[in-house]
């Protein structure tokens, strides 16, 4: 009962049936995966689909150098290593589980069997690569036009944004958001206590708090505040 309960809750089964929730309990296992356990190796064959029950992994890039650039972070209710069930290629990615992580594993024929019975799941999925296209275009676009305070800052009102806009729960490194921005930790902490000192968040122990979303949104690309509004960002590799 808990576990049609919680795949109710995911946004790509909603729609469905109670029978078809019930199918898909037939067909899924549950896995657990410890805290930075890999759970899917780049260039690995692609034969399931992965649902994120409770905890949340990271979808990550790693270069030669073993440094890591993180794609995005999915938590309880997303989904990954849907496109390899579809284009029949290796994974693109590694993800590696960020805290102690259960989740649900649906293997490529099972998935085959559902997309065709259960045309909820195809809408949603539709959806779901629609919503990661839109942000990936939006991170690409941050890359290329913003500067580190700019990334920090739009970083920063998306995690807001995934609770009540104001503050940011979540425990977050500055390592971390250098992996999720493309940049230096030194780079990150040196913006983070800029904000700071300028007055735009506030920062207690885990905790994080948007003091002036209007200015990080102009930051950020999205607001229309003049140029003495914005940031004050005094350093020589503020791109970077």
């Amino acid at each position: 009962m808990a576990l049609t309960h919680t795949l109710r809750s995911i946004p790509l089964f909603e729609h469905l049936r109670d029978a078809d929730i019930e199918r898909i309990q037939g067909f899924a296992r549950e896995r657990s995966y410890p805290k930075n356990n890999v759970i899917v190796f780049e260039e690995d064959p692609g034969d399931s689909l992965y649902v994120v029950l409770n905890g949340q992994v990271k979808v990550v890039l790693i270069g030669e150098d073993g440094r890591e650039v993180i794609l995005s972070t999915p938590g309880k209710g997303d989904f990954f290593g849907e496109m390899s069930l579809i284009d029949d290629q290796p994974r693109s990615a590694h993800v590696i589980a960020m805290e102690d992580s259960q989740l649900l594993v649906l293997r490529r024929e099972d998935f085959h069997q559902c997309l065709a019975a259960m045309p909820g799941i195809a809408i949603g999925l539709l959806r779901a690569m629609c919503k990661r296209l839109r942000q990936a275009d939006d991170k690409i676009g941050g890359l290329v036009l913003l500067d580190v305070p700019g990334r920090v800052a739009r970083l920063l009102l998306e995690m807001a944004d995934e609770g009540d806009g104001e503050h940011i729960t979540k425990r977050i490194t500055h390592h971390l958001i250098a992996q999720m921005i493309g940049s230096s930790r030194e780079t990150v902490s040196r913006t983070m206590r800029i904000l700071m000192d300028q007055g735009l968040i506030e920062v207690i122990r885990s905790r994080i708090t948007l003091l002036n979303r209007d200015v990080l949104e102009t930051a950020a690309g999205r607001g229309t505040m003049g140029p003495a509004q914005r940031i004050h960002y005094e350093g020589p590799d503020r791109r970077h």
